[in-house]
């Protein structure tokens, strides 16, 4: 039996950061959407080995205990006491450390995938508690759908995102740490986005005012490291886009569209600028 799950992108359309927690990590409040650029998670049962084996078409992704798609796994073989093995291919078509949860996703979509596999019957909201253990982000992967997520990323409320606008992810030649970007957090100094009024906004399927909205308390660290993510902005700004934002901890940028013809014109002018760019939608 071989079972395939969608992993999906996300991007960050508000970040803020509330606060400093006892646990180490930040206390987050953002609003989260997946957009149509997904890597694809293959399943497929061992019957005679208890083993875990990796394969991916990209030289990139670590095929050992580092990968988050074999702790999803080895989480769900420790946790229901599963005793046969797994093939689990991962097609990478998502930028590796690029803020676009390409791993935590991957690490989602094995979690639903390996739930039919082994006939679990968990939840989606199961899943999510599990994926607490792998990532911050894995547990908003498991629904990949737009929400508000707060905590370190535990708490996960979906919202009505009616609107599917286009979206243009610029990812550089260089990749970025998460932890080394949150070491850097001055609390004192970040921006705060009002990320009531973007979720308002998104749930009333009001662009400008989302626009007006768009805010990632995590930009300035980044580029104050990485100063060419505020290039990328101004050459996507400068070629028309409507709203231009970093997701995530960086280094990828996106830029927001209503119409189709209008990101396909964006994407081609900034095709020369940097070598993955990616047109796709909202999901």
């Amino acid at each position: 039996m071989e079972i395939t799950e969608k992993a999906p992108a996300k991007i960050n359309l508000g970040l803020d950061i509330l606060g400093k927690r006892d646990d180490g990590y930040h206390e987050l409040d953002m609003i989260m959407a997946s957009v149509d650029l997904a890597d694809r998670i293959t399943v497929r049962e061992i019957a005679d080995k208890d083993v875990i084996r990796l394969q991916s078409n990209s030289s990139f992704v670590p095929l050992n205990k580092k990968n988050h798609a074999y702790k999803a796994a080895v989480l769900l073989k420790r946790t229901f006491h599963i005793t046969t093995g797994v093939d689990i291919y991962i097609d990478k078509k998502t930028p590796i450390s690029a803020g676009l949860a390409g791993g935590s996703s991957d690490a989602a979509a094995t979690l639903r995938a390996l739930n039919k596999l082994w006939q679990l019957k968990l939840t989606l909201p199961e899943l999510a508690k599990l994926g607490e253990q792998i990532g911050s982000d894995v547990p908003y992967c498991v629904y990949g759908e737009t929400a508000r997520v707060t905590g370190r990323g535990e708490h996960v409320r979906p919202i009505e995102n009616h609107k599917k606008f286009w979206v243009i992810l610029v990812k550089p030649e260089f990749g970025v740490s998460t932890p080394d970007i949150f070491r850097r957090v001055n609390l004192a100094q970040i921006k705060h986005p009002d990320v009531d009024a973007l979720e308002h906004a998104v749930v009333n399927s009001n662009f400008d005012v989302l626009l007006e909205n768009l805010g990632n308390a995590l930009e300035a660290v980044t580029t104050e490291k990485y100063p060419f993510i505020s290039k990328i902005k101004q050459r996507l700004l400068d070629s028309g886009a409507d709203g231009v934002l970093m997701s995530g901890s960086g280094p990828t940028v996106f830029a927001l569209c209503q119409q189709e013809k209008k990101a396909q014109r964006i994407c081609d002018s900034i095709k020369g600028f940097c070598d993955e760019v990616y047109l796709v939608r909202m999901l």
